[in-house]
């Protein structure tokens, strides 16, 4: 498998807090890889620099090849973990300004994907629940023919009820042969769809192993091996 992302001695800092200390990975194509760690652990800063959003860093980085530029922007995509549409904005205004950004955005795969979700067309960002607006950015972001999809948080204000389905959609809804990278705090509602987890501990990748070792390796879910080794 080529390697979709790899990061070496990456460095942030803000101001004299050293938030990544020399971190390194790698992640393939193919694979749905877990990004796990408690608050502050620096999840969101290591994401917001690799789709380009934080470029004052020190490290190599590169995507597909390539350091963070306009040509990685355009095969990767990216939910942040807050809401960024807008209020005005309909569902379907949302649809548009996404095929008028983005080339490779489908929009009949997000109709269906909305009418699978029981989502309005007509219905305004502003009347929606954060869970609403959730499954929206989802449906734009996974409707993407993108080479990797970055989500932080991308269930976080989903009700339970909801959560297998939006798995199930994430698993339905990219290509075998691109990869997710996917931030989250509900470990065990997520757990079963990751190859590989990443644990981020001070700075640095603590853990990088595939889901099936660490299960045959030490009889353990990856929620519990995170309870463990974080000492929650």
């Amino acid at each position: 498998m080529n390697n979709i992302i790899e990061i070496k001695q990456l460095e942030k800092k803000y101001g004299n807090k050293e938030v990544l200390k020399g971190l390194n990975l790698t992640i393939s194509s193919g694979q749905i890889v877990g990004l796990l760690g408690p608050n502050g652990c620096g999840k969101t800063t290591l994401i917001k620099t690799i789709v380009g959003l934080i470029k004052d860093y020190k490290g190599t980085i590169l995507i597909d090849g390539n350091p963070p530029n306009t040509y990685t922007k355009s095969i990767v995509s990216y939910l942040p973990e807050k809401t960024y549409l807008s209020n005005w904005m309909t569902v379907k205004d949302a649809f548009y300004l996404f095929n008028d950004f983005y080339t490779n955005f489908n929009i009949e795969k997000a109709r269906d994907m909305a009418y699978s979700l029981h989502l309005e067309e007509t219905q305004k960002i502003t009347t929606m629940s954060k869970g609403m607006q959730e499954k929206i950015q989802l449906i734009l972001v996974m409707s993407r023919e993108a080479k990797i999809y970055i989500l932080d948080e991308p269930i976080g204000g989903v009700d339970p009820a909801a959560r297998d389905y939006i798995l199930s959609t994430i698993l339905k809804n990219y290509s075998s042969e691109s990869s997710i990278l996917l931030s989250t705090h509900l470990i065990h509602d997520v757990e079963r769809i990751f190859d590989k987890v990443l644990f981020l501990k001070d700075g640095k990748i603590e853990l990088d192993e595939y889901v099936d070792t660490i299960r045959e390796q030490k009889g353990l879910s990856i929620d519990a091996l995170f309870r463990e080794v974080y000492k929650i």
